[in-house]
């Protein structure tokens, strides 16, 4: 049987050498290359092996030593459930797990309190809910009339929004009640009364129109429509302006209340649990009451 004649131009994946090959499978130019790229390529899957080998022991390392301890601090019971301390806290104030106080700085949690809240709260498959049917709907002429906007934007956002539609006998429907909560969210602060007109900020600031939205884009100035006219807020216009000072924060976030005070993130947690500051959630961020704070560790007077 004659040899393959067929020469395939390649280079070669260890020492970069150009070569003729007669497979399309060769990848490298000589037996002296190819034994040398499958010893690497052993050599690095050796390697990982390793290193995934130490990971798991590192990973491990935390879970051993709190493996057999009765009592355990709230960091340990995190590690031993695999979560966070913080989530072990909540776990605790909302009265799923219980804890012991010994002192403002010491608390416990046993084991055997882990295991029977393991228990006592075992698994349920979720039961998918059943989307009850849409059938409440706006023409496109009644969300024109009502919300004061064009048929063209109207199908626009509605796209952009992923708002249900139907078509019947050539009309379009759109759902109510996914319409009514867009236009909710895009209604203005109802704590903001005074307003300009664009021709307001035109007259007394010399602005230009694309100047204006700029701004108004740049720094997030609310806005309303009413019809075809386009109000922005007064104050948050004079504020961007530089005429105006802004309010001060009522609020400050967990960051900025221990580098205030000078304090731990737990001793923060601690003094707004005990002392029932108000706080509040915005996203992933915790809040505390900036008044209230400043009030519980402002220098003690006499009068």
């Amino acid at each position: 049987m004659t040899g393959s004649k067929i020469k395939i131009r390649k280079v070669c994946e260890w020492c970069g050498a150009e070569f003729f090959a007669q497979k399309v499978t060769t990848k490298c130019c000589s037996h002296k290359c190819n034994s040398r790229a499958y010893k690497a390529a052993e050599r690095d899957k050796r390697i990982q092996k390793a290193e995934a080998n130490t990971e798991e022991i590192v990973i491990n390392k935390p879970l051993k030593s709190v493996k057999d301890k009765e009592f355990l601090s709230f960091a340990e019971a995190g590690i031993l459930l695999g979560i966070s301390r913080q989530a072990v806290y909540k776990m605790v104030d909302s009265g799923h797990l219980k804890a012991a106080k010994i002192s403002s700085r010491l608390s416990f949690i046993r084991r055997s309190d882990v295991e029977a809240m393991l228990d006592a709260k075992p698994y349920d498959k979720r039961v998918s809910k059943q989307k009850s049917p849409i059938t409440e709907f706006y023409t496109t002429a009644e969300i024109k009339e009502k919300y004061s906007v064009a048929e063209s934007w109207i199908f626009v956002v509605a796209k952009k929004q992923n708002i249900p539609r139907t078509l019947n006998r050539g009309k379009t429907y759109w759902s109510k009640k996914h319409v009514d909560k867009y236009f909710a969210k895009q209604a203005p602060d109802p704590a903001i009364i005074e307003w300009y007109s664009v021709q307001d900020i035109i007259y007394k600031f010399g602005m230009t129109l694309s100047a204006i939205y700029t701004l108004a884009s740049s720094t997030a100035i609310p806005k309303r429509k009413e019809g075809k006219m386009v109000y922005y807020s007064k104050k948050h216009f004079d504020i961007a302006k530089g005429i105006a000072q802004p309010d001060e924060p009522q609020y400050y976030t967990v960051a900025e209340a221990m580098v205030r005070f000078n304090m731990s993130r737990d001793q923060i947690y601690h003094y707004v649990k005990d002392y029932n500051i108000p706080k509040v959630r915005e996203g992933k961020y915790t809040k505390i009451s900036k008044p209230d704070l400043d009030k519980l560790f402002e220098a003690p007077k006499i009068e």
